[in-house]
């Protein structure tokens, strides 16, 4: 194998993963069913119905147009050389490996912001503006952005920096010394997001005092889950659509709601919604997700470990001498079929966890309100009600709405 063979699989891959992704998002665009099933009927009416259809349409064009433009742009990045050019400059600017590393995926991660800018722009100011979901303002969304870009440089840059130092000085046992960190790191994240990075997005209060908070305290008495943190987050702040998520491990377990959750669904919907999170919990979801993304980096920082010295992968996108951000960018690219694979499988979990969150809720007696709460969530977002089969398979990580529905009646018989 030489380096313009690996050019042309790299090329191969990328537009193999262009091309699918597109045939599935049109599948899923034009599996539309003019009636929607006996079990969500009352979810949408007739003029509901025909502005879910819009919306759908009009996601599915700007999103088409986004993807093609970031496919032309890689493409041009590989045969133009661009990607080598980058090389040079940070080469230029310094001789430390690691501030290469560094200044050259700050570049490519400016070049991508600017680029996606316009897009996130039009997606949130006229998309969901015009079906009535914004309510981000325009000081919010600047806001984001920078605070976003500032995490990526004050976290993203040490714990790069210290990755690629380790590279320079481990040798070949980089791997588990770069698997240990980000391993710890990941870990810390998951049990310390909602304190440390989500209250510099949002402001999450207590539950206070009430019928809810009684209501939901009863149920964690009755499940025999001991739960100090309920918090409300004001995700009306941005968005009209409701959600609720689980976070953290241990004693630094919180839930969280959206005060559109609560604004949206009665208490014992939003007891319902709770109970589906305490599942993933108690079925210990949220242990094995953690588990298994440590391994699964494990196993990517191994393989990685093993050729990223190769010369060849550096040749292949107009590098000669071979470095650390030219090799990692060449793998990412040529990992991407073993990553979809894996993919699958992860979603494939993913479902059977949700349908056994569900299972659980529904053992409490809690499956009618479940039902009748995920039915709202549905209608006040306009999902999808008939996703594509192919597409749920490979993208959906939740069950489409019938056929959570669906089990949890059957569990009921």
């Amino acid at each position: 194998m030489n380096a313009e063979l690996i050019f042309y699989i790299i090329i191969a891959i990328i537009t193999w993963q262009f091309l699918f992704d597109q045939w599935l998002d049109y599948l899923n665009h034009k599996n539309v069913k003019d009636k929607i099933p006996q079990e969500l009927e009352g979810v949408y009416d007739e003029d509901k119905y025909r502005k879910q259809q819009e919306y759908k349409k009009a996601n599915y064009s700007f999103g088409l147009l986004s993807e093609v433009l970031s496919f032309v742009i890689m493409i041009a990045m590989l045969a133009l050389g661009g990607f080598a050019l980058i090389n040079g400059w940070v080469t230029e600017l310094s001789g430390n490996a690691t501030f290469q590393s560094l200044l050259f995926f700050a570049i490519i991660g400016l070049g991508s912001s600017v680029i996606s800018l316009p897009f996130s722009i039009y997606g949130t100011f006229v998309i969901e503006e015009r079906f009535g979901f914004n309510k981000t303002t325009p000081l919010t969304f600047i806001l984001d952005l920078f605070k976003s870009m500032l995490l990526s440089v004050l976290i993203g840059g040490p714990l790069m920096a210290l990755v690629i130092w380790l590279y320079s000085i481990a040798g070949e046992l980089f791997w588990l010394y770069a698997w240990l960190v980000i391993s710890g790191f990941t870990i810390f994240m998951t049990m310390f997001y909602t304190t440390l990075i989500l209250p510099l997005f949002n402001k999450q209060t207590p539950l206070e005092q009430g019928e809810l908070r009684d209501a939901i305290e009863a149920f964690s008495l009755k499940a025999g889950f001991k739960l100090d943190n309920v918090y409300v987050m004001d995700g009306s702040k941005r968005s009209t659509k409701a959600n609720a998520f689980f976070s953290g491990l241990g004693a630094r377990k919180r839930i969280v709601l959206y005060d559109t959750l609560i604004k949206d669904l009665d208490i014992e919907e939003i007891v319902a919604v709770l109970a589906h999170e305490v599942g993933h919990y108690k079925l210990k979801h949220t242990l094995w997700g953690t588990i298994t993304g440590v391994l699964q980096m494990g196993i990517i920082l191994f393989i990685f470990g093993l050729v990223v010295g190769s010369p060849l992968l550096s040749q292949a996108l107009g590098v000669a001498e071979p470095n650390f951000h030219i090799g990692i960018l060449a793998f990412g690219i040529l990992y991407t079929p073993v990553s979809f694979i894996a993919g699958i499988f992860m979603t494939i979990l993913s479902r059977k966890n949700e349908y056994a969150a569900d299972a659980y809720a529904n053992d409490f007696g809690l499956g009618k309100a479940l039902i009748s709460g995920l039915k709202t969530i549905s209608s006040n977002a306009l999902s999808n009600l008939t996703p594509h089969p192919l597409f749920v398979f490979f993208h959906y990580s939740h069950p489409p709405l019938v056929q959570r529905i669906r089990a949890i009646n059957k569990n009921n018989q």
